[in-house]
């Protein structure tokens, strides 16, 4: 998980980069990205708290409180904040104290007049807190890069059982519930999976949430998911050949996939322009007279949300920085032969990157 030494320095950063610090000396915060980045507090969302995180009250002279209501689950025990404030809401003995959302506002603010959340759309200063954390979270931590760690962990271990398991005759539902379960266990607690799990035929399908659909031997199935745990995730691809058999088209998609991972790759380095990833991704496609058939992203970052900067695209206009964490994605479409799409997670260094994936990319 995040660190209280991170949350702490994070705090501190923010409050240096705002360009007009509010009149009072505290902020109060209630986006759940930034109770997650500034003191590790997230929601279970697998429990009766889900849907409503709470509010930070940071101070300039570093203190944190958190205000939550007394529903909340465990993780809220693992926030580093130096004061926290459980909110009566229910009691399972008498009728709920109004709307949870409104029974910690009333906490927050008793005399119901003044109140500013400063990260809240309509707030004057929302636009600059959410520009300067969202410029903050370029630039991953170590206490950040540690937890996404633990996300490809516990994703990989969704690969793998992928790869051992899925065979003609399972549905996309079923390759789904056992990735899930894999997912679960290497990561020893709840995660939330979400992706693609589809057999893709070509252009007209190029991913989705698994259906009832019944896998045929042939069929290319894109296993794209993510793996989310305290409020970080991880998003890597792997594509299969149903019944392990690859024809010769399906061989040469792969190959040229592989290709235009390797040539992006080259170009993987702190101060990079995107555009230049993207055109060696792309170049390769091009070169093979496939370009068409690549009609999405060669990447984006990575990180509490997802996709988010930097965007490698066809119109890119940002550069790689030292501490971005980014994917590569490229993918072929074509209707009678199939779609495949690859995908690993970097860490971009001062003179290069550092795969933070390791999943087998395979057909079969």
């Amino acid at each position: 998980m995040l660190t209280a030494e991170g949350c702490r320095r994070r705090r501190e950063r923010l409050w240096a980069k705002l360009d007009s610090p509010p009149e009072s000396d505290y902020l109060l915060l209630s986006d759940p990205i930034h109770l997650v980045y500034f003191a590790n507090y997230w929601v279970d969302p697998i429990s009766l708290g889900a849907g409503f995180p709470g509010y930070l009250l940071l101070r300039k002279d570093g203190h944190a409180k958190l205000l939550h209501e007394n529903r909340a689950p465990q993780s809220a025990k693992l926030a580093h904040v130096e004061e926290r404030r459980s909110i009566p809401w229910y009691d399972a003995q008498s009728p709920a104290n109004g709307p949870r959302q409104l029974a910690v506002l009333a906490e927050v603010n008793p005399m119901r007049s003044g109140l500013r959340i400063h990260d809240r759309p309509g707030d004057l200063m929302a636009s600059q807190i959410i520009h300067a954390v969202a410029e903050m979270r370029r630039q991953k931590d170590p206490d950040e890069v540690a937890l996404l760690r633990t996300c490809m962990r516990a994703t990989e271990a969704g690969h793998a059982w992928a790869r051992a398991n899925v065979k003609p005759g399972m549905t996309e539902l079923d390759v789904y519930g056992g990735i899930n379960g894999a997912c679960a266990k290497a990561a020893g607690m709840p995660v939330i999976v979400y992706g693609d799990f589809a057999v893709s035929p070509g252009a007209s399908r190029r991913g989705g949430p698994p259906t009832d659909r019944v896998l045929q031997a042939s069929d290319m199935m894109i296993l794209d998911f993510s793996v989310v745990i305290q409020g970080y995730r991880s998003d890597f691809t792997n594509t299969l050949v149903i019944g392990g058999k690859p024809n010769k088209d399906q061989q040469r998609f792969y190959d040229l996939c592989m290709a235009a991972m390797a040539a992006g790759e080259k170009e993987l380095r702190a101060e990079a322009p995107c555009l230049t990833v993207y055109q060696a991704v792309r170049g390769v496609f091009d070169k093979a007279g496939v370009g068409e058939a690549f009609p999405h992203h060669a990447g984006h970052g990575l990180g509490i949300t997802h996709p988010e900067d930097p965007y490698i695209v066809r119109t890119a206009n940002q550069n790689l920085l030292t501490g971005d964490v980014v994917t590569l994605e490229p993918g072929l479409y074509i209707d009678g032969i199939g779609g495949i799409r690859i995908e690993h997670n970097y860490l971009i260094t001062p003179t290069g990157y550092e795969r933070l994936s390791n999943h087998t990319i395979a057909l079969v």
